[in-house]
């Protein structure tokens, strides 16, 4: 127990103490700030242009359209309408009218034209030109006013008063979903779903980071022939169960430090963001139970057992970084199918699919916590998953610590499969 403590002790000093270490500690946070924060910064950058209503309107509706979509684009009654120009004209002119519009768009005497052609009450397109036909939020807002517009002049043709056609235009309304658990309101459906795919994204990347660095040190304990040295006072299975624990114990760190920075970030959000002047809605975190946070837990460690495992036995059968390129590759693309399932499980998350792969080991540690997120998962299924996730770790470990007894010593060799199967099959 000393000696594997020992060997836990340096994988987790020589690891935390380097530069990279550091760097994706720090990089972390600055990534989950700048997700929390960028999204409110660029919805106020995009918000229309002070001058959106500095165009002509070009109505050849026969109608008073272009009116009253000008004195929207203006404020509403009490707005400067003195911005937007009406022209009313008919097919015959309308090409003329284009003309002279488009040589005062040239002269940035206006902003740009909006074409409403006679069929527009009836359902065809309106046409805009202008220097910001590339400004999404001009367009949004040229796009909703004209659709709310036209909506009122055809209930005002279907009989509608004009004050009825005026409220119904301005009906608005958004849809909020939650999510019912067996303890209650669990808070937003939107949140929840986020969450999952935080969840899934955050154990994929740390479990296929850190098992390719037991792979890693396996592969640099060959070629600087440290493990000559150190298996002459260590067990290989002891040095390799120190080597998954010390890397797994780095993972539990950083992890621990990502989660604790991002919970603060989130707490002290709208009050950072009004500092700057920017109006923002508190982040609604969904309601997790401690013993949930538990079960996710365990699904990581086995998980990245499970893998570390697969990296081990990897390095132990290459001599080299080149051929660990290409012999990890059926290890990595295993982990990336399980993500790869990610919009099928959340489509349906209690369907057959997202059940089935929520059984097999390797895809477990992935989508069982994706849907423990999403939905509540049967009891029964998530004992089920993590039983089978434990005999996958145990079975790895074993080919792992069998392999890695033989080819720790081992260099300059391709291992055939033939080869790789005798050694588990023979070692002591």
């Amino acid at each position: 127990m000393h000696k594997l403590w020992v060997v836990i002790k340096r994988e987790y000093l020589e690891r935390v103490r380097t530069r990279w270490f550091v760097f994706a500690t720090v990089f972390g946070p600055i990534l989950f700030g700048a997700l929390m924060f960028l999204p409110a910064y660029i919805a106020m950058r995009e918000r229309p242009s002070a001058d959106v209503a500095r165009i002509r309107i070009l109505d050849a509706t026969g109608s008073d359209l272009g009116r009253s979509i000008a004195a929207e684009l203006n404020g509403g009654v009490f707005g400067d309408s003195s911005l937007t120009h009406v022209t009313r004209a008919d097919p015959a002119t309308l090409a003329d009218a284009e003309a002279a519009a488009t040589r005062e768009v040239q002269n940035r005497r206006l902003k740009g034209y909006l074409v409403l052609g006679r069929g527009v009450l009836s359902g065809s397109d309106v046409r805009y030109a202008g220097i910001n036909a590339t400004a999404i939020a001009d367009l949004r807002q040229l796009e909703s006013i004209v659709e709310r517009e036209v909506m009122a002049a055809q209930l005002r043709l279907a009989g509608m008063t004009v004050a009825d056609a005026d409220r119904i235009k301005r009906t608005r309304f958004t849809l909020r979903a939650e999510r019912i658990t067996p303890t209650g309101r669990g808070g937003s459906g939107r949140v929840n779903v986020i969450f999952a795919i935080g969840v899934a994204t955050l154990l994929y990347l740390t479990i296929l980071m850190y098992g390719q660095a037991v792979l890693r040190g396996v592969i640099e304990e060959k070629q600087t022939r440290v493990a000559e040295v150190v298996v002459s006072s260590v067990r290989p299975v002891t040095l390799l169960a120190g080597k998954v624990l010390g890397v797994g114990a780095v993972g539990l760190t950083q992890m621990s430090i990502w989660l604790a920075t991002s919970l603060l970030m989130a707490k002290y959000r709208v009050a950072a963001l009004q500092r700057l002047g920017i109006e923002a809605s508190p982040i609604q975190l969904p309601g997790i139970q401690p013993g949930m946070l538990v079960v996710l837990l365990i699904f990581f460690l086995l998980g990245y057992t499970f893998y570390s495992g697969l990296f081990a036995t990897v390095g132990a059968m290459v001599s080299t970084e080149q051929e660990a390129q290409q012999a990890q590759v059926p290890v990595v693309l295993m982990l990336v199918l399980s993500l790869m399932f990610l919009q099928p499980v959340l489509n349906a998350p209690d369907g057959r699919l997202a059940v089935t792969l929520g059984m097999i080991p390797m895809s477990a540690p992935i989508v069982m916590p994706l849907r423990m997120s999403a939905v509540d998962v049967p009891t029964w299924e998530v004992v089920l998953s993590l039983l089978g996730l434990v005999a996958a770790c145990y079975l790895a470990i074993y080919v792992a610590a069998r392999v890695y007894r033989t080819g720790l010593l081992m260099y300059g060799k391709r291992v055939t499969m033939r080869e790789l199967a005798k050694w588990v099959r023979e070692a002591k």
